[in-house]
């Protein structure tokens, strides 16, 4: 406070010049004048001084002087001694209100000079100047805050701020409390703590902007409420600097589960998907679609909903690996539409994860060679031999050999052409067998001795056959 500051001035003591009086001359006091300000500060913790005061003294006369500070009633504050302890004066101590500088001229018979009597009370001979004012005006000081900027993908996941500091060295005001705005003042939030600021989730706002500050402010501070403009406070108040969140609009597609699923195809079976769920809880975007692409990324279909992804037929695209995912996106995306590819996608978007349908057609080649005519059981052994396998266009993961008799039942299985070359149809009695090439994928049933290739269950391809006939003894 002042009081306390400008006491400890007056312990330095004021100057007085002593002089006989003469009881028969009339003492004449003048204190002059003196100019400068008035002085107007703001009470915030920053230091403010009076400068550039000065005193006309050509008419001054009195024995004694000092510089009086008083407040706006005539209490005394202080008694600094001279110009350079008044300039040294930190009215900022003082708290609110309105102080005045005057300048002393006064004989020995002055009494009731001290601080905080009051200069009514004053009885001798003596002059005040004219006086400088000096406003200490009330004010609050929000301090700096630091920390971000932040910027956030709202994306359905949380997004908190954290490492926010407050600088209050200089902090004024009675209440105080943080705030949220968006970027045209609105009120969105009053966290009352910085722990309470961090506990906001942003990612639930939206898109847009929004800022952070902290606010000092006095008892009486009307429209600080949320939905209020901070346009509209009315009070003694002082925001500090804000922080500023950005809240990306992103899209999110969601979590696709079900399957994978494999499929042989070409085989005039329809091959459909099933069991697949959407998860879309944290799902945004303002339009969706599914979509199909093979391994490469290229769009292969675009089915609107989900019902319609169910009543694609596979089995007519070819053997293969394909995507399905379900993608939103933004107003204005470039790109989608069939034959093109998803990486040339331009826009606001987001895929799901994906579901693999392998598409399996499997492929026996064609094989050459023979036909073949043994004379059996004869002793001599009969084996084939000059087979050939053209596997250009073979595919399947697993791949025999077959022989069966013209009914197709299978009489063996030998795994390699070196295999078949081995066998010795002498052994085998009259009549006719085939030899084939088969691929399939994992999963076949009925591939087994005595079996009929009519029963076998599964993904498979047999290639052409050889033709082994089998001759009685003449």
């Amino acid at each position: 406070m002042l009081k306390k500051l400008i006491i400890g001035v007056l312990a330095l003591g004021f100057v007085a010049v002593s002089c006989s009086d003469d009881d028969d001359n009339t003492v004449v006091v003048n204190a002059g004048t003196i100019s400068g300000g008035p002085f107007s500060f703001d009470v915030d913790g920053e230091p403010d001084m009076v400068t550039g005061i000065s005193l006309d003294d050509t008419n001054v006369s009195g024995t004694n002087r000092t510089w009086v500070i008083t407040d706006d009633t005539g209490v005394i504050l202080g008694l600094p001694p001279n110009i350079e302890a008044v300039e040294g004066v930190n009215f900022d101590d003082a708290g609110t209100g309105t102080c005045f500088i005057w300048y002393l001229r006064y004989e020995d018979d002055l009494q009731g000079l001290e601080a905080m009597s009051n200069t009514n009370d004053l009885s001798g001979t003596f002059d005040f100047s004219n006086s400088i004012e000096v406003v200490r005006n009330q004010v609050t000081n929000a301090g700096k805050i630091s920390g971000g900027p932040f910027s956030f993908d709202v994306d359905g996941e949380p997004d908190m701020v954290s490492g926010i500091e407050l600088d209050n060295a200089n902090v004024f005001g009675a209440n105080s409390t943080w705030v949220i705005t968006d970027d045209m003042g609105k009120i969105l939030g009053l966290p009352p703590t910085l722990a309470a600021v961090e506990g906001v989730n942003f990612d639930g706002a939206g898109a847009g902007t929004c800022f952070i500050w902290y606010l000092r402010y006095e008892d009486g501070l009307q429209g600080l409420e949320a939905m209020n403009n901070t346009s509209d406070l009315n009070g003694t108040f002082d925001f500090s600097n804000a922080i500023e969140v950005v809240r990306n609009q992103v899209t999110n597609a969601g979590v696709l589960s079900g399957g994978p699923y494999t499929f042989c195809v070409d085989d005039g079976t329809p091959d459909m998907v099933s069991g697949i769920m959407l998860d879309d809880t944290n799902a945004f975007g303002t339009n969706s679609t599914w979509v199909i692409t093979d391994d490469a990324g290229k769009i292969l279909g675009l089915p609107p909903t989900l019902a319609d992804v169910g009543n694609v037929d596979f089995d007519g695209a070819g053997e293969g690996t394909c995507f399905i995912w379900y993608l939103r996106y933004e107003d204005g995306l470039q790109g989608l539409a069939m034959m093109n590819n998803t990486s040339d996608l331009s826009g606001t978007f987001d895929f799901s994860n994906a579901i693999e349908v392998v598409r399996n057609k499997p492929d026996g080649g064609t094989i050459s060679g023979g036909p073949f005519a043994f004379t059996v059981d004869d002793g001599t052994p009969d084996m084939v031999s000059g087979i050939m396998l053209d596997n250009t266009n073979v595919s399947g993961k697993n791949g025999t050999w077959v022989i069966t008799d013209d009914t197709g039942k299978i009489l063996g299985l030998p795994p390699t052409l070196a295999d078949v070359e081995n066998v010795n149809f002498d052994d085998a009695g009259v009549g006719t067998c085939f030899i084939w090439y088969l691929r399939y994928e994992d999963g076949l049933q009925g591939l087994a001795m005595m079996n009929k290739t009519n029963d076998l269950d599964g993904c498979f391809d047999f290639s052409n056959y050889i033709e082994v006939t089998r001759n009685p003894v003449p």
